[in-house]
């Protein structure tokens, strides 16, 4: 029997989140008819394969999608997905089989990923990173009945082989493609509602091995789209210019939620820091979505550049993904102005915590406060819970639990807290702090260093632009510390001078014993820094 302070508990939780859907323009303004067809299309597919037939019950007529291709209204994207959900169930397939997407950001990923939830199949976004071994082996151990591909991945795909086929994309839209043949071949009504809603299956970054499979089903309720936007600005008719890979958990995250608003979504297949700037300006866009290293990316313009674009419309810059620099967060400050809103969270638990404007000028370095219904407890090794002040390992509570991975495991639970993998700690004002991750931690001469506080500082450094930290094996100290550095264009450093850089603001047994000059760190299309490519180096 449910517990009543519980049902109690989460009834104030989605009051507070319908409210803050209410005050984004995300829901109310319709009429009773409307209203009665939008709570049909809820009921019949969820939250997520109704979402833009509810955004097209509302802003019909209204830009939705901006991309390569041209613009497409509430309207037409409603129609495309009704279309491709009726071809693909007429092609045979069944509630619960798998499609697979590799795709760059357009309108296809989430005609694709809409659609398939609309027909109660289930949507498997891969990275567009992969190798064709990793995409092979994905594909076979995530069961993928159909695939969806730009043309540009034919040969990255050449070893999967469905048993419903392939079809490629011409992304410039010159040409009629594969997809669009089958969209056109679909009937434009809204199909049957399926007995579940379709899954979608998002992949862990893979920065430490192969990609793993988190499947998620429609949350059962507003908690999570409430919690970001009681935090976040963003309201209805106004502009998002997406940053990140669609397949990346933030990035769909505010691609659902720019459209449960009626926001136009600016798409790009590639990110480039002037033509986010020059869509900022013409679009006059009130939310960009970002990781950190994109961020960096225009600041590093330099102001006479991005003068040349009007930013004033600009209220938001929501990031999530990877370390956000404390000195790129002051840089976006001073040549935009207080927009940043840094988001804490994972593939596994979703939106755990959200930095405001406010946090990132007083805390730079933090992630702010647990959002709407989440729970955050810093335990040690243990399982008890720690003070605040004291680092521990990170444990997050959400009104729509990680179910496990596909190919089976989970991660650690303690009193129905999820393990997030990183460590960190609280303070007086209840904000979060990232020190690293629960497997990053160096042990050099019996001191425990965390990389990512030598990381934070390096790159305050006048010549470093880019900087990593890791651990590599030493005879005498165990451990020691191995910088990876980025210099700026036209600056020279040498290794002596980094180490005395550190040794000069951290403790002396935090400076690096070996620092590597590169042109660049590697990392995923996400912006994470791949450490195990660096360690082979």
């Amino acid at each position: 029997m449910p517990n009543p302070v519980e049902m109690i508990n989460r009834a104030g939780i989605e009051a507070r989140a319908l409210t803050a859907l209410l005050r984004a323009g995300a829901i109310g303004g319709s009429s009773p008819a409307k209203t009665v067809e939008i709570l049909r299309t809820l009921r019949a597919f969820g939250p997520f394969g109704a979402a833009v037939h509810l955004a097209a019950i509302r802003h019909g007529d209204a830009p939705a999608i901006t991309d390569e291709r041209g613009d497409l209204t509430y309207a037409e994207f409603d129609e495309l997905i009704n279309r491709l959900a009726n071809a693909l169930l007429d092609l045979g397939l069944k509630p619960g089989d798998g499609i697979a997407m590799l795709v760059k950001n357009h309108r296809a990923p989430l005609v694709v990923g809409f659609a398939a939830s609309r027909a109660g199949l289930r949507s498997l976004w891969l990275n567009t990173s992969f190798s064709a071994r990793q995409a092979t082996e994905v594909c076979e151990r995530e069961g993928v009945d159909l695939l969806i591909h730009d043309d540009e991945f034919s040969a990255v795909l050449s070893g999967v082989e469905p048993r419903y086929g392939k079809f490629a994309i011409d992304v410039s839209g010159r040409t009629t493609d594969a997809l669009d043949d089958l969209i056109a071949s679909g009937s434009p009504e809204l199909p049957a509602a399926p007995a579940k809603p379709g899954r979608i299956v998002l992949l862990t970054s893979g920065t430490t091995g192969t990609p793993k499979g988190a499947p998620r089903a429609d949350p059962k309720g507003f908690a999570i789209p409430g919690g970001v936007l009681e935090r976040m600005p963003m309201r209805s008719g106004e502009v998002t210019v997406m940053g990140p890979p669609l397949f990346h958990g933030t990035g769909l995250l505010l691609g659902l939620l720019a459209i449960s608003v009626g926001n136009r979504l600016v798409l790009r297949t590639k990110f480039d820091p002037k033509q986010m700037l020059a869509d900022i300006d013409q679009y006059k866009a009130s939310t960009i979505c970002v990781v950190p290293v994109m961020l960096q990316r225009i600041v590093e313009l330099g102001p006479d550049v991005v003068g040349q674009y009007d930013t004033s419309s600009l209220k938001c810059a929501f990031t999530a993904g990877s370390q956000l620099p404390a000195a790129v967060s002051a840089q976006v400050s001073e040549l935009i102005g207080d927009v940043i809103y840094n988001l804490y969270g994972s593939t596994e638990v979703s939106v755990a915590t959200i930095a405001t404007p406010t946090d990132v000028r007083e805390q730079p370095t933090s992630v702010g406060r647990p959002t709407l219904g989440v729970r955050v407890k810093i335990f040690n090794d243990s399982g008890q819970e720690l003070p605040q002040g004291q680092t521990g390992r990170i444990f997050v509570g959400t009104t729509s639990p990680f179910e496990g991975y596909t190919g089976g495991g989970g991660k650690d639970i303690i009193n129905g807290l999820m393990a997030t993998g990183d460590v960190g700690h609280f303070d007086p004002q209840g904000r979060l702090y990232i020190d690293g991750r629960d497997d990053e931690m160096i042990v050099s001469g019996g001191e425990n260093v965390f990389p990512r506080e030598v990381e934070e500082l390096l790159v305050t450094h006048p010549a470093i632009a880019d900087a990593a930290v890791l651990g590599a094996e030493d005879d005498s100290f165990g451990q020691r510390l191995r910088a990876f550095v980025v210099l700026k264009p036209g600056e020279t450093l040498d290794a002596a001078a980094v180490q005395e850089f550190v040794k000069d603001n951290l403790a002396r047994y935090k400076s690096p014993r070996d620092v590597l000059f590169l042109d660049e760190l590697p990392r995923n299309p996400t912006g994470k820094v791949l450490k195990r490519e660096l360690a082979q180096l």
